[in-house]
């Protein structure tokens, strides 16, 4: 196991600073203007996350939208969350990793039954539902998420695979919240594909004011 580390220190005040074992939730409004920085402490651990707009939560992030603005199916730097009714959420300010998956989607106890025969204990759409239940949201509100620092390359005949991702210890992506937006995630506890390197580990989460 590759020892914990950490990334540089943030620029500004720190509004919440919480480290999240790997099977549990995490959720809070970041303002417009604040920056969410997501490190992955070990490396090769998928973060799945979701943003909605906290003035109208039915305008949240949406993948097909944020592909083609982005006209990419990876993240990295430089890219934006669009939603639903085509406004940008986040802006990916900051990326030591380099792309991201906005494909995947999330785990859940029905496929982990139907791909492997057996579940892990967590499982992302649960986790999901458990961070986005102080928002008043439900699992009916969960859609195709991003998983930061997983890795689903795809050949050119349209075959994908989620493989070993590429993320180092203390790896790291900062977003900058263009909006209020609820950010939810579920630390990815998957043991029975390679997301996670087979070993989930802890993220730290921190929400700031840049200088």
């Amino acid at each position: 196991m590759e020892e914990i580390m950490d990334s540089r220190p943030v620029s500004g005040k720190i509004v919440e600073d919480k480290t999240v074992a790997a099977g549990n939730p995490w959720g809070r409004i970041v303002l417009k203007g604040e920056r969410l920085r997501i490190i992955d402490l070990r490396g090769k651990q998928a973060v799945d996350f979701l943003c909605y707009d906290a003035a109208d939560p039915n305008d949240r992030y949406n993948a097909p939208n944020t592909m083609k603005l982005g006209a990419n199916i990876f993240l990295s730097k430089g890219s934006g969350l669009w939603s639903d009714r085509a406004q940008k959420l986040m802006t990916l300010v900051e990326d030591t990793c380099g792309r991201h998956d906005t494909i995947g989607g999330c785990c859940s106890s029905e496929m982990n039954l139907l791909r492997y025969q057996k579940t892990p204990k967590a499982n992302c759409r649960d986790t999901f539902e458990a961070a986005l239940k102080p928002f008043s949201l439900k699992r009916s509100d969960i859609v195709t998420n991003i998983n930061w620092f997983m890795y689903v390359p795809v050949k050119d005949d349209g075959v994908m695979a989620i493989v070993d991702g590429i993320s180092k210890a203390g790896d790291y992506v900062d977003l900058v919240a263009e909006r209020d937006v609820i950010c939810v995630a579920s630390n990815c506890a998957q043991i029975y594909n390679p997301c996670n390197g087979f070993d989930p580990t802890p993220v730290r989460f921190i929400t700031y004011k840049p200088d």
